[in-house]
């Protein structure tokens, strides 16, 4: 079976593992908030990875590097619904400690990566 480039990124690896645990976490949200913070974390989470897949698929350096913008965008939005839900208590201090870890991390090697395109 192929292997697309996407897939061999530590990137790519880390933001379906943080996809995962969001998954995870919103499961204890209130049932009300199915249509809210629920919905919107986990589409948001999933856009990460989503992007990053379809950025490495474009053909210019250009393109690739817009898409590590809106996946980095899409990074902080959830770091930004992490912080309303902890303030909501939605979420406990260690899930969002651990959601604001992994999105640091992710953002850096995003940036790292949209670098490299910019200069590639």
């Amino acid at each position: 079976m192929h292997t697309y480039s996407f897939e061999k990124l530590d990137v790519w690896k880390e933001s379906i593992k943080l996809a995962s645990n969001i998954y995870n976490y919103t499961k204890a949200f209130p049932d009300d908030e199915k249509f809210g913070l629920t919905s919107q974390m986990r589409r948001c989470s999933v856009s990460i990875s989503s992007n990053i897949a379809e950025g490495t698929s474009r053909l210019t350096n250009k393109d690739k590097s817009h898409f590590m913008t809106i996946v980095y965008s899409s990074a902080l939005e959830l770091l930004n619904q992490a912080i309303i839900s902890k303030e909501l208590s939605f979420i406990s201090e260690e899930n969002y400690k651990s959601i604001r870890l992994e999105v640091e991390s992710i953002t850096n090697k995003i940036n790292a990566l949209r670098k490299h395109f910019i200069n590639s």
